[in-house]
């Protein structure tokens, strides 16, 4: 005699899916009306001029502060106006301890509230020609730094596999893909594992950035590392406690070097005066 059927949980399925199909066709038909009939742009809400895949203006892309000479040789760190490279390479203090287990770091651009903005798109929205976007700016990123030109592979920093499974993407990876594809370059995806999640607390202080990813990424069992270069994505550099947690792993399972990229980093702002015909910069509070 066969078993009982289980509708009611076979309904809630088809519903489940229902529902699924509802949500990615409305998206696709958002996207293809995008496409004729040019919407605000997602970061300042003025009107686009022209249609487009992608939801930011050309103003807003322009405005982001692109980060740029002095920095530290090692992180990236904009080092501020006062400082000249003298014959042995500017570091900042952190990197002078070295305190970072990647060999390079660099990032696009500061960031602020418009850069803010735009990450969010990517990290809640999985806005992907956004992260297209990015990833041609990291390519040019790349491509001027000689020593990163060396990874083999280009790997996305992992969410937790909780939090990857509610998001439904990794917002690096938006990043990192495109990356990969310009570069030539495989993307590793699955090289690295978060084992332990984010806490819930929204913001973090500098102390516990640290101690919360310390020990918690690991390689993919199995996962062939050993004299690999590698190539880190992620999509805001704020202490340096995420990379560097990453880094460890890498180098622990036998990575010659960790290169880490990002499209925003932290960093003070710095406001330009005129006093007296004396022009210079203060940091902005």
């Amino acid at each position: 005699m066969s078993g009982p059927v289980n509708f009611p949980r076979l309904q809630l399925a088809g519903h489940g899916l229902a529902r699924t199909l509802r949500d990615e066709a409305s998206r696709a038909a958002g996207a293809l009306l995008g496409l004729f009939l040019p919407g605000a742009c997602r970061v300042c809400e003025q009107p686009l001029a022209d249609a487009s895949r992608l939801p930011v203006c050309s103003t807003c892309l322009e405005s982001f502060q692109k980060i740029s000479p002095p920095i530290c040789t090692v992180c990236g760190r904009p080092l501020g106006p006062w400082v000249t490279a003298g014959q042995d390479p500017p570091r900042c203090h952190l990197c002078r301890k070295d305190t970072y287990a990647f060999s390079l770091a660099r990032s696009y651009a500061i960031y602020d509230q418009a850069m803010s903005r735009a990450v969010i798109l990517l990290k809640y929205e999985a806005v992907t020609p956004l992260g297209e976007w990015f990833g041609a700016r990291l390519e040019e990123l790349v491509r001027s730094s000689p020593e990163m030109l060396a990874a083999d592979v280009v790997v996305p920093v992992p969410l937790h596999p909780a939090r990857r499974r509610e998001r439904g993407y990794n917002q690096a990876e938006l990043i990192a893909r495109p990356l990969s594809r310009r570069l030539k370059l495989p993307l590793r995806d699955a090289l690295l594992v978060r084992t332990r999640p984010r806490p819930d607390k929204l913001k973090l202080s500098r102390k516990e950035r640290w101690t919360t990813v310390r020990g918690a990424y690991a390689p993919s069992p199995g996962a062939r590392i050993d004299n690999l270069r590698i190539m880190l994505v992620d999509d805001v550099f704020t202490s340096g406690a995420t990379l560097d947690a990453c880094s460890r792993a890498l180098r622990k399972a036998g990575a010659k070097h960790v290169f880490a990229v990002t499209i925003a980093r932290t960093a003070e702002a710095w406001t330009e005066f005129n006093l007296g015909g004396d022009t210079g910069l203060v940091k902005s509070r």
